[in-house]
């Protein structure tokens, strides 16, 4: 045991004991490809098994941003790894890729093998929902970097698509309509304005909210980002989409703009889809101008498809058959900006 090393707040003996406890909820993760076992210094994958002729990686990486300090406040960390899997492979998604491999780096003052696990357990539940092998990863100790028991995570995902596949938004044209997909929450976004409301208003992330069941406000704030890379696949193999939208920081003002060609803009109707009660009471207590929310948050909906009118029944009908709530929310017009079109 490397006495000095522990003496200066760095306990190997712990970081030996993260890597026999992850070794499960790892190898739970694999799929076809997947090479290697942790522990390597490098995560291996065999891009060779999947058959490709014109393989185009598409790679993302991200963090969960401050909905960290929530899950501090709750000391509830088995969640926060598959928001950090969703904010990387939903990104991937949305050039048509498929997500094959992850890789999770948490940073930490104390190292507490029993929450390294959790969290490590979290992203291992992520890859499984998005279909991707965890092949790797650090669990760094940092004394005096982090304070108490407080840590950081990012992720890294490599996903791939057929050249010929790829959606970059070029065949998007004026008539399109969006197909909305419900999110869970406020996902991974906007949180630091969620935790100034929340301390304006004198509130406690372990006040129960009547209006959802009496569930902790915290426990409600925590729900994992939605992951949709598998029922989107499904959607992209079946029809002919033209842009993927994946809606995180920025809202809808700065996200779904992306894949629009010059000239074009939107028209979004309020009302075609459910603004989840959450997003009402943040709107309420803050004080938030109603039109600056979807500048903000997801306001329920975390991912669009763009896609001709006469697609749309089906890209709707797939998504209902995984259990999503989808509905046409608006479409591609000729005059530029994000306009909605409220109630």
């Amino acid at each position: 045991m490397a006495k000095s090393y522990e003496q200066s707040g760095v306990n190997l003996e712990a970081g030996y004991e993260v890597v026999r406890r992850i070794k499960q909820h790892v190898a739970s993760t694999s799929r076809k490809g997947s090479m290697g076992n942790i522990g390597s210094f490098g995560g291996m994958f065999d891009l060779s098994a999947l058959g490709i002729k014109e393989p185009v990686l598409v790679s993302g990486t991200d963090g969960v941003g401050t909905k960290l300090k929530i899950a501090f406040a709750m000391d509830k960390h088995d969640t926060i790894g598959i928001d950090a899997v969703a904010m990387c492979v939903n990104d991937v998604l949305a050039q048509g890729a498929e997500p094959l491999f992850f890789l999770d780096y948490v940073a930490l003052g104390h190292n507490v093998p029993a929450k390294v696990e959790a969290i490590v357990a979290g992203v291992a539940e992520g890859c499984r929902q998005a279909g991707c092998a965890l092949v790797g990863g650090e669990t760094a100790e940092m004394p005096g970097m982090y304070e108490g028991e407080e840590y950081d995570i990012a992720g890294y995902t490599t996903g791939v698509v057929e050249k010929s596949k790829l959606i970059d938004g070029s065949k998007v044209k004026v008539g399109d309509v969006l197909v909305g997909v419900a999110s869970s929450g406020v996902h991974s976004n906007g949180f630091s304005l969620v935790r100034k409301i929340v301390a304006d208003c004198g509130f406690s992330y372990q006040d129960p909210i009547p209006e959802f069941g009496g569930r902790k406000l915290g426990e409600v704030l925590l729900t994992p980002t939605r992951i949709y890379v598998k029922q989107m696949l499904k959607v992209i193999e079946e029809c002919d989409v033209h842009g993927i939208c994946h809606i995180t920081g920025g809202g809808f003002d700065e996200n779904i703009p992306r894949v629009l060609q010059p000239g074009q803009g939107l028209e979004i109707h309020e009302g075609s889809w459910e603004i989840l009660p959450v997003f009402k009471m943040l709107e309420k207590w803050g004080g938030v101008p109603h039109r600056e929310m979807f500048n903000i948050f997801n306001m329920g909906i975390g991912m669009i498809a763009v896609l001709d009118a006469s697609e749309a029944p089906k890209a709707v009908s797939i998504l209902d058959s995984f259990g999503e709530k989808a509905s046409v929310i608006g479409k591609v017009t000729q005059t530029q900006g994000v306009n909605i079109i409220m109630q």
